[in-house]
């Protein structure tokens, strides 16, 4: 994709209030309202990307439960019942995405993306098996530690370590140091990720085998919370499924450096689909 064309896709930021939380939107494209906005810029295609972390409050929302009922509630009060959507999850996201298949199997989705896909076995995965006491048992902890060294940190100095560490990464004009050393965001964070620990053991094979005619699978090969085991695994019991592994030794996290090539990876996939629209 070449600049000029990147320059030509407006993006813009909103925060709405979703299952009670305030929740961060980045929306790409010509449209605002899906709703209300029937003009010819008015999308058929809704693509929902689902990171790693509704009219009613929704409980226990920091929670893995809370985390999937979120995400449906977006969709059911911000987007039409008769909108096509491509569901991409990556990480955690996967198993968000597949929870969200099994539970509204009426959503009109063409493809599902699930990139670096932990949706079995966390605790036992090579990072599982670090995280899983630190989360589970150690948590509170965490939650004082941090605590006690960042609340009465001033916030310039959080800015200042945080825009170093990116620094060190190449990372300083990618991302926006907003909230990463809160106390709040961190404890929250590691409450999801302990019931993640506990709670993502098996694979959901029966709704794997319902909607596998619209997934797709990318797994890698230096992955440590999802191995290259979990892929042959999952290869040999869907073997008519599009179950990808990574040939470009891309990591679990690669929105920092390898964020283009999975694009273009999500885009040349999707053509086939979209050309029959």
């Amino acid at each position: 994709m070449d600049s000029e064309l990147k320059e030509e896709i407006p993006v813009h930021e909103e925060f709405i209030l979703c299952g009670g939380v305030e929740t961060q939107v980045l929306k790409c494209g010509p449209w605002t309202d899906l709703f209300n906005d029937q003009s010819v810029k008015r999308p058929k295609l809704l693509i929902f990307i689902i990171p790693d972390s509704n009219a009613q409050e929704i409980k226990d929302i920091y929670g893995l439960n809370g985390q999937i009922e979120h995400k449906l509630a977006f969709l059911r009060t911000h987007v039409p019942k008769d909108m096509k959507l491509v569901l991409i999850g990556h990480s955690i996201g996967s198993y968000f995405t597949l929870q969200m298949l099994k539970r509204v199997p009426e959503l009109l989705v063409l493809r599902a993306f699930l990139l670096f896909p932990t949706i079995e076995r966390m605790s036992e995965s090579p990072n599982g098996r670090i995280a899983t006491p630190l989360l589970c048992w150690f948590r509170y902890v965490l939650y004082v530690t941090g605590y006690l060294l960042l609340k009465p940190c001033p916030e310039k100095i959080k800015s200042l370590l945080i825009r170093r560490c990116l620094q060190l990464m190449n990372l300083e004009n990618e991302f926006s140091p907003l909230n990463v050393l809160e106390p709040f965001c961190l404890a929250n964070a590691a409450y999801l990720g302990g019931q993640e620990m506990m709670e993502v053991v098996k694979r959901d094979d029966e709704t794997i085998k319902e909607h596998l005619c619209k997934l797709t699978f990318y797994y890698g090969t230096i992955d440590p919370w999802c191995p290259k085991e979990y892929y042959e695994d999952i290869k040999k019991d869907f073997p008519e499924g599009d179950i990808r592994l990574c040939e470009k030794n891309i990591p679990h996290a690669f929105i920092i450096h390898f964020n283009q090539e999975v694009a273009n990876m999500i885009a040349d996939s999707l053509k086939d689909d979209l050309s029959k629209m």
